[in-house]
């Protein structure tokens, strides 16, 4: 068996190579959706704002000449001051079925740490979480959606097998779409927007909806502030994704709550199920795959449930409801088949509504493993 080399990513070709990796790993896994050429060199290049505050390195590993899997080692330095931590990011992690493969890549990352002071070593994180995170651990063949990461079976086994732990778990849903809001949440949710003079915004172009972009991260920062290892997106990063999501926005899935003073105080976000599109894209814009993604946009039978939150200042008041109704109603004039929520915390307000209020099956649950250098 020839050893493995581990190479830092050095050039445009290699990190092309770095992003194509996983792409012909899982080819034939149904489940895998090749993400968007662009928007992984956006993110790993100087492009990325992020990297004002966070340190990035590269590696792809080799057995002869051919790659076997690859990694990315990320120091967040905003996390590390924010949470009182010294931890490296393991991220963009993959690997063929092979556990010397996979445990070389796991300890470059981990060497980096320690050669940079660090203590611990945590992941699969990205710059912010925004970015793809944490690896399934039940419900391996569930459908997945453009801001999820896929991984095997195996990286489980073999993540355990070093030793880590498991620090914090998210759970995600499919709902069927177009059940009809719950009596008693109707009701509630009238009292709950006379009580308090809140406003349900309703969109009719994108020109009303871009005024509110800004409001609506800087309202993620406020509302995500006490969520694992969140640090607040900075302007810039901001500024990245309004244009990385907001032109996927379908207006009538944007339910945003204000207050008297025009406030963004709750928030739901979702979009058109992209899934095939960007499986037919294969990672690439052109030649055609633009085409398939715009024909998702507006023709589409399933919806991914993005985004939502509650200011800190209005959690606990039921404000919640109010955008998950209108998600719901707007799904049924759509004749929206099913709605998958993102990974959410367990335990949390947005988690539990989905087994106290509707129906929802379990789709499947995701980790962050964390270990001790």
């Amino acid at each position: 068996m020839e050893n493995i080399t581990v190479k830092e990513v050095s050039s445009r070709r290699d990190l092309r190579k770095f992003i194509n990796f996983p792409n012909k790993l899982f080819k034939n896994v149904p489940t895998y959706i090749p993400p968007l050429m662009s928007d992984e060199l956006g993110l790993l290049t100087s492009k990325n704002p992020s990297l004002e505050h966070c340190s990035l390195r590269l590696w792809l590993a080799y057995r002869g000449d051919c790659i076997v899997g690859r990694t990315a080692a990320i120091i967040n330095h905003s996390v590390n001051e924010r949470w009182n931590k010294k931890a490296v990011r393991f991220g963009w992690f993959d690997s063929i079925e092979d556990f010397d493969v996979f445990s070389t890549l796991i300890n470059t990352v981990a060497d980096y740490g320690r050669s940079q002071g660090m203590t611990e070593i945590e992941g699969p994180f990205g710059f912010t979480d925004m970015d793809k995170e944490c690896w399934v651990i039940e419900g391996f063949d569930q459908r997945q959606n453009i801001s999820t990461l896929y991984n095997p079976a195996y990286y489980i086994d073999y993540i355990q097998r070093m030793g880590f732990e498991i620090p914090c778990q998210w759970a995600q849903y499919q709902i069927p779409a177009s059940q009809p809001v719950p009596d008693k949440v109707a009701r509630i949710n009238e009292l709950i927007l006379k009580k308090y003079n809140l406003r349900l915004l309703r969109f009719k172009s994108r020109k009303e909806v871009y005024p509110y972009a800004r409001k609506f991260f800087l309202a993620i920062n406020a509302s995500f502030k006490d969520l694992y290892d969140f640090v607040p997106m900075t302007d810039k990063e901001i500024d990245v994704y309004i244009k990385e999501y907001f032109p996927f926005i379908n207006l009538e899935f944007a339910n945003f709550v204000v207050d008297q003073d025009d406030n963004l105080i709750a928030f739901g976000l979702s979009i058109p199920d992209l899934t095939r599109a960007y499986q037919k894209a294969n990672g690439h814009l052109f030649p055609f795959g633009w085409i398939y993604i715009l024909r998702a946009l507006h023709k589409f039978t399933d919806i991914d449930a993005l985004l939502n939150g509650v200011h800190p200042d209005w959690q606990k008041r039921g404000v919640h409801s109010i955008y998950y109704a209108e998600m719901n109603k707007s799904a049924i004039r759509h004749h929206v088949r099913w709605a998958y929520s993102n990974p959410q915390i367990i335990g949390n307000e947005a988690q539990r509504i989905w087994e106290t209020t509707y129906q929802s099956n379990p789709m499947m649950k995701r980790a962050i493993f964390k270990k001790a250098l």
